[in-house]
């Protein structure tokens, strides 16, 4: 079954307790420059007032990162949905960042791609993302396809 990571602006408190179990997780080593796969950040509009957010890849439906890919590393995952990688044959073109209109493809230090795979081993394994897992309010969820056009229909 199709699953969604799903953002609620609303709930979130800007704490980046998502981003840094996406480090924990992933073993990135921001300290040699490497580019963490979740980010968070806060806006300021006009008024004043702020919205916070946090980001990573767009598991896009039709991702231009699989199709940039000219060695086939990147493919959506048929139960899922989400865009998955496997490096085996990547040669560090860098073509799949250049595909991705948010450029979430990054490098590791073997000059491979690396990015969010919504941590399909944990899913696989029973348990939550690790950014989901940790958020303290809720603002990130993993919802099945049912809960997430549920979602949509309640805007």
């Amino acid at each position: 079954m199709k699953k969604y990571l799903f953002f609620d602006s609303a709930k979130c408190s800007a704490c980046g307790a998502c981003a840094l179990a996406c480090i924990d997780q992933n073993d990135v080593d921001v300290a040699s420059g490497q580019q963490p796969f979740r980010h968070t950040f806060t806006l300021e509009n006009k008024q004043g007032d702020l919205s916070f957010h946090s980001v990573s890849c767009m598991h896009c439906a039709d991702a231009p990162c699989v199709t940039g890919c000219p060695r086939g590393c990147l493919t959506k995952d048929a139960e899922t949905g989400f865009t998955l990688y496997d490096t085996t044959n990547c040669i560090g073109c860098r073509a799949c960042a250049r595909a991705c209109p948010y450029g979430v493809p990054s490098f590791g230090p073997d000059g491979k791609m690396r990015k969010c795979d919504a941590c399909i081993e944990r899913q696989r394994a029973g348990m939550l993302p690790a950014c989901v897992k940790v958020c303290p309010t809720g603002a990130l969820v993993l919802l099945t396809e049912d809960e997430f056009k549920a979602r949509q229909a309640a805007e």
